[in-house]
């Protein structure tokens, strides 16, 4: 699939975008992608390919469409596995964007969020330095390279809603809701926890850790643990 992790490090929100649709092969690569990309255990989103002309709000001449449950843990797996695509994207010369409010013209109530995509001028981060980010123990109790990557992720509006616990070879990824973000849909907080999450794991890759069991734990507040060693 390509390097996904070196994508965290350049990729940005695109939202312009050049109105010639991609080629049937480049389409068919990028399925593929998708197709190959793991999702979180007991989760099974479905995703649908769909061209502008069947999108509304929606600038690229491409997305791909989310759908599954409403509830926590199959939001954050929407993000997880969608997350791969979209770094994979950036990494290959196309443009992406997660859009909550953009949406199909034939909404079912299944339908969650969709990514959108296509070749776009506009051209990527040069530097750690271009993101707004929160500093690194703002959002973990550890000043490591595992969480400095983490950081860098994606959110809605740019909040950052989670908090990361490491402890001897776990660790645990929570939403941390504050202010105007407790206004956002629900759906966009546990997305976005997801999205955290598969930066995360790449991250985690990335220092030579093997993934040894990721937990989805409903409770008072979601969170994910992921043990590693």
């Amino acid at each position: 699939m390509g390097d996904l992790y070196d994508a965290i490090f350049v990729r940005r929100s695109v939202r312009q975008y050049e109105p010639e649709p991609l080629s049937a092969q480049e389409l068919e690569q990028i399925k593929a992608v998708l197709d190959e990309a793991p999702q979180l255990p007991g989760q099974s989103a479905r995703f649908v390919f769909a061209d502008a002309g069947e999108l509304k709000g929606v600038a690229a001449p491409h997305a791909v469409l989310a759908y599954s449950s409403g509830d926590d843990a199959a939001m954050c797996n929407i993000g997880y596995t969608l997350q791969t695509l979209d770094l994979w994207l950036q990494g290959n010369g196309y443009g992406s964007l997660w859009m909550g409010m953009g949406k199909p013209l034939d909404k079912s109530a299944d339908y969650r969020v969709l990514l959108a995509f296509g070749r776009s001028s506009v051209p990527l981060r040069k530097s750690v330095g271009e993101f707004k980010r929160k500093a690194v123990l703002e959002i973990s109790n550890e000043d490591n390279a595992v969480a400095n990557t983490a950081r860098l992720a994606p959110s809605a509006m740019n909040f950052q809603p989670w908090k990361m616990h490491f402890d001897d070879g776990k660790l645990l990824c929570r939403l941390s809701p504050n202010g105007i973000f407790k206004l956002l849909p629900l759906k966009l907080q546990s997305i976005d926890l997801g999205i955290f999450l598969k930066t995360t794991v790449l991250a985690l890759e990335h220092e030579g850790k093997s993934i040894d069991e990721i937990t989805l734990r409903d409770g008072k507040s979601f969170a994910v643990g992921i043990k590693y060693s």
